[in-house]
């Protein structure tokens, strides 16, 4: 007998790195989940892609509509999802004193709750799969950034959560990674009206490719050799080893400087 098609369940699927990984994914016969509360657009994906999309609405905020969507999307014959990929994320830069309290509720609710429901939602399959978790972080979970305020903190959100996870689901199985890039090359960041000065400073060198190949590498890869955070381009690596090596006053000096503040 043939070996079941493998499944990758996607959310903020329509477009960006979603939209990237879910082609990476179609390109090596994966059975896919495309997930957005951007319906059409996940729609017009899916019609790219063939029978092996399956589509929906998500708001990954809601965690009943959450679970009721990997319960749609799970293999009928044995209740399992190979791969959860939380990557839908909403971002907004600025003064934090400026930004409307409701607006940085919304980055919790999206993306940190959305990484929350997800994995709390998802275990039972992946649990039946032995599959795994990638959760799209950033590289402003490395060191808090300026103008990225709660941006940044809620993806420590997701780091932390991450590597506890790594550890507590080994013992099912189950392994739990992230994938912490700097700027991407995507519709949300382009889509910035005022660019804070750390994003003209160093620039978007990575592709939203870039990343689907990070995220194919993780979810393909045997477990034992993957890491805990994936951090793709040489750009983002060496800001994680400054951080590892740097005294801390220095790191927080070369972040002040990059950003302007």
């Amino acid at each position: 007998m043939s070996k079941p098609r493998k499944s990758i369940f996607i959310t903020g699927a329509a477009a960006g790195i979603g939209r990237a990984t879910a082609l990476r994914f179609a390109a090596a016969g994966w059975r896919i989940g495309l997930y957005d509360i951007n319906l059409l657009g996940v729609k017009a994906l899916a019609s790219e892609i063939g029978p092996q999309a399956v589509v929906g609405k998500l708001d990954v905020g809601n965690e009943a509509a959450f679970a009721k969507a990997l319960a749609d999307f799970a293999e009928p014959s044995d209740g399992r999802i190979d791969v959860l990929f939380n990557n839908a994320g909403i971002l907004s830069t600025g003064d934090f004193e400026s930004m409307p309290l409701a607006r940085c509720h919304a980055l919790i609710d999206i993306n940190a709750k959305g990484v929350l429901n997800g994995c709390h939602a998802a275990f039972p399959y992946l649990k039946a799969a032995k599959g795994r978790v990638i959760n799209m972080a950033s590289a402003s979970a490395i060191y808090g950034a300026p103008a990225f305020a709660v941006y940044s903190a809620s993806k420590f959100f997701v780091r932390g959560l991450t590597e506890a996870l790594n550890i507590e689901w080994a013992r099912h199985g189950v392994y739990v990674c992230d994938v912490m890039p700097l700027f991407v090359d995507t519709p949300m960041v382009q889509a910035l009206q005022d660019k804070p000065k750390t994003l003209t400073s160093l620039g978007v060198r990575l592709r939203a490719s870039d990343i689907a190949a990070a995220v194919y590498e993780a979810a393909t890869r045997p477990a034992w050799r993957c890491p805990v955070h994936w951090v793709p381009g040489a750009q983002t690596r060496a800001l994680a080893l400054l951080n590892k090596l740097l005294p801390q006053r220095l790191y927080r000096a070369s972040n002040k400087y990059f950003s302007g503040y």
